[in-house]
């Protein structure tokens, strides 16, 4: 009994911890990207609230909680909400199945960096990734609005498109690595002394489009194209229910996605020794920013593609690309 309430509290503890880290890190990335934007376009970024602006994100959780709440005449109160959290929690159960670095022990208790440590890991991973896809479409029906609508349906579209492409493109790091588990796939990388890059890399860009599509990132974003829809499906949403979604959509799910394709392609926590005990978690929160920082920096660099173009690329280039992968893959692995 004793150990069973040891290992809900640790479970309890380790919850908390990602959950207040990634509301926290993706609040604060609004900044850096701020920063990085201005500096893209020979601007300063926030500079007012704080020394360097860093107080920015505080001051604008404050806006956002103290606005007045409208809901659309029309709208359907329950989905209305719902859409808020179905948005918001698959982005954060996402990063359940991200292993941090190795375990350890504390006095007898040995911890995992890892919420859950299953086999079947990645499976989960996509599952939920392609919940979100009903906070996007509840969200544009129940507000009510032709223009809310049109861009939920255009979000719809790209994540079923890009789920599909980014399943396929994953298949061969599992078949090298002979596992679902993220904790296995990251000591399959150890113990070969290669990162399935190396195997993998036209697997890796397949992925790294798929992140920047599910995320609505440059040069996906054509559900929120300002120009055509006043901000997409979101736009009838006011205060911090209005914030949350660039929050799941932008932040969160691009730190979770980035965090997956270390553990599919860049050996996890694998690194020089550096730091001692520390240096594996330092090298996998590295690994995962400079994604990060990629990505935000594309965004900022790319021009914006046509809606018909983004499905258009998934299914008639991207997809045919990733099975040819996963063939030539499988005949190499069970050949030699």
């Amino acid at each position: 009994m004793e150990g069973y309430l040891l290992s809900l509290a640790l479970m309890f503890v380790k919850v908390l911890t990602v959950f207040l880290i990634a509301l926290g890190v993706g609040a604060y990335l609004t900044w850096f990207e701020r920063k990085l934007a201005g500096h893209i376009q020979n601007r300063l970024g926030p500079t007012v609230v704080g020394p360097f602006g860093l107080l920015q994100p505080i001051a604008d959780a404050i806006k956002l909680a103290t606005k007045e709440t409208i809901i659309p005449r029309g709208a359907d109160k329950p989905v209305y909400y719902m859409a808020v959290i179905m948005a918001l929690v698959p982005s954060i159960l996402l990063l359940a199945v991200v292993p941090w670095g190795p375990g350890f022990r504390i006095g007898n208790t040995y911890v995992e960096p890892i919420i859950a440590d299953v086999n079947i890991a990645l499976l989960l991973a996509f599952a939920f990734g392609s919940l979100s896809v009903y906070g996007t479409i509840f969200s544009g029906w129940a507000s009510n609005s032709k223009y809310a609508f049109i861009g939920s349906l255009r979000k719809a579209a790209v994540v079923i498109a890009y789920e599909v492409v980014l399943g396929f493109s994953v298949l061969g790091v599992i078949l090298l690595a002979g596992t679902l588990s993220t904790v296995g796939i990251v000591e399959a990388q150890i113990q070969k002394g290669v990162w399935f890059i190396v195997y993998q890399p036209v697997a890796f860009i397949l992925y790294l489009y798929c992140m920047l599509a599910e995320s609505g990132r440059v040069p996906f974003d054509i559900q929120e194209a300002e120009a055509e829809l006043v901000t997409g499906y979101n736009v009838e949403y006011g205060g911090m229910k209005f914030g949350a979604f660039p929050l799941a959509e932008w932040y969160i799910n691009v730190i979770a996605l980035s965090a997956i394709a270390v553990v599919l392609f860049f050996g996890g926590w694998d690194g020089p020794n550096i730091l001692g005990p520390l240096s594996p978690y330092f090298w996998f929160v590295f690994k995962t920013f400079a994604l990060v920082f990629f990505t935000l920096w594309l965004h900022w660099t790319l021009p914006r593609f046509q809606a018909k173009d983004v499905t258009e690329i998934a299914w008639k280039i991207l997809l045919p690309i990733a099975i040819l992968n996963v063939i030539i893959t499988a005949v190499v692995v069970y050949a030699f």
